[in-house]
């Protein structure tokens, strides 16, 4: 598809863009702040079985990404190559979600077996509906500032499917009874937050399908040749051993493992070190979503000053070090009692002000993806949207394996025990759970910011790379 790059795009199709990856906020919400502490502390599985599961489930599925966005690129179909998948995917992935959240009993071993084939199934199913969903961004538009603009979207419906769900699990699902006065630990409400994540999941990955429809369900301009898996490897292994997709790689790889301890180890932040009550848990999601709206905004006012790769950098040492400091003084002594309404609110506001450089962070470096896929273009000859969104989801998937592998690591070097009561756990425990966290988590930003600056694709050079594609296939479209 040709799209000028000038052409600004339609509000309801940046909406109706966005809206699919809601699927993907409820996934990450619910494998980053819940799966761990749900298998750990209410059914009983150690944290480090739990944390080798999630990995091992996370490193088989990224292998398939790569090959799910290249069937992605190689579909031909009347309805383009990207919707046939947002048709097709999102029920099974709704009825796998809730499998997910309701595991038989049975002993450790096999609930082993099955959180491996079922977060595998669901984290599958998730990509065929996220990549060819993220693929559209660079075939709707070329222009370097609308890319950012479309992926701003798509980070906001995203957030904000994740944090319906922290919320309605604080507020609804995850609520305290008579036997659990932690309301997090109360196995019940696991099930009907299973249910209405896979129907939310369900319902807006084909909602956003039927609303693009008549802007992308069209013949691709190209009708693929037949190919074979050797082919198909040897393609996928020359689009990703491009220049500027292998610094984009390492840069994001240290960037999503902290942010893969820092979700999956949250509840234990929020319960162990910070002592939330029932209020505080309802008030977070709200607190976060302000915080992505805060992003929404800043990021391309940024990306027009700095340029994409220098905001990830910046926004990233920014963000880091407003997340650290209620630990930092916490460490020291300088911070309210936990629990107190003092600290609570100072936890809000820092949270607010270092989620907002994260996102950033995280808007940023998507949009740069969508750049790669010219100067490949310009190498190859072929567009292959699909594998490179696939590949950062490859690199997103083995990174926060490795980040929910390290939180376990965290929970059990810190000597924190499988249920355990926040009222029982000693100081020590604490503040080993502390700093071990906020250093490994100022160590990955830094040199994650330290590799973002280096990604050679600047606003500049893909103007003139567009020229120049325009130029060499006569189309005079630059």
């Amino acid at each position: 598809m040709s799209t000028p790059a000038a052409q600004p795009l339609p509000l309801r199709l940046k909406l109706a863009h966005g809206l699919g990856s809601i699927a993907y906020g409820v996934k990450d919400n619910g494998f980053s702040t819940f799966l761990l502490l749900y298998y750990n502390q209410v059914l009983g599985l150690q944290a480090t079985l739990v944390s080798a599961a999630l990995m091992l489930a996370l490193f088989i599925d990224a292998f398939i990404d790569p090959f799910i966005g290249h069937m992605s690129d190689k579909t031909y179909t009347r309805w383009g190559r990207r919707l046939p998948w947002l048709y097709a995917a999102p029920i099974p992935l709704g009825l796998a979600w809730l499998l997910l959240w309701a595991p038989p009993q049975a002993a450790d071993g096999h609930i082993f077996l099955y959180l491996v084939v079922t977060a595998v199934l669901v984290r599958a199913l998730v990509s065929a509906c996220e990549v060819p969903s993220v693929a559209l961004v660079p075939e709707l538009t070329r222009d370097y500032d609308e890319r950012t603009g479309l992926m701003r979207f798509r980070y906001l419906f995203g957030w904000a499917g994740g944090l319906i769900m922290l919320f309605l699990a604080y507020s609804v699902f995850l609520v305290p009874d008579e036997g659990h006065k932690v309301g997090q630990l109360n196995p019940d409400g696991y099930w009907a937050y299973g249910v209405f994540g896979g129907c939310l999941i369900a319902i807006a990955v084909l909602t956003s399908a039927l609303a693009q429809h008549r802007r992308v369900a069209h013949w691709p301009d190209e009708k693929p040749k037949a190919t074979s898996f050797g082919h198909a490897f040897d393609e996928i292994r020359q689009s990703l051993s491009n220049r500027a997709f292998l610094i984009f790689a390492a840069a994001a790889a240290f960037a999503v493992i902290s942010q893969g301890i820092t979700f999956s180890i949250s509840n234990y932040l929020y319960l162990y070190v910070w002592r939330f009550d029932q209020t505080a848990f309802a008030l977070l999601p709200v607190v976060l979503f302000l915080s992505v709206i805060a992003a929404f905004f800043l990021v391309v006012p940024l990306n027009r000053r700095w340029d994409k790769p220098h905001t990830a950098a910046y926004a990233s040492i920014i963000g880091v070090c407003l997340w650290v400091i209620p630990f930092l003084l916490r460490l020291v002594g300088l911070w309210p009692e936990p629990g107190s309404a003092a600290s609570t609110v100072g936890i809000f506001t820092f949270f607010f002000l270092g989620n907002s450089f994260a996102v950033t962070v995280m808007i940023s470096a998507s949009s740069m993806i969508a750049d790669i896929v010219e100067a490949s273009q310009e190498q190859t000859g072929r567009r292959t949207e699909g594998t490179f969104f696939a590949g950062n989801f490859f690199i997103q998937k083995c990174a926060t394996g490795v980040g929910i592998f390290a939180s376990g690591l965290i929970i059990s070097w810190a000597g924190l025990s499988a249920q355990t009561n926040p009222a029982d756990v000693l100081t020590q425990v604490i503040e080993r759970l502390v700093l071990a966290y906020i250093l490994i988590v100022i160590v990955l930003a830094a040199v994650s910011a330290f590799i973002f600056v280096r990604f050679p694709i600047r606003r500049k050079d893909h103007e003139a790379r567009l020229i120049r594609l325009a130029k060499s296939s006569g189309s005079g479209e630059a």
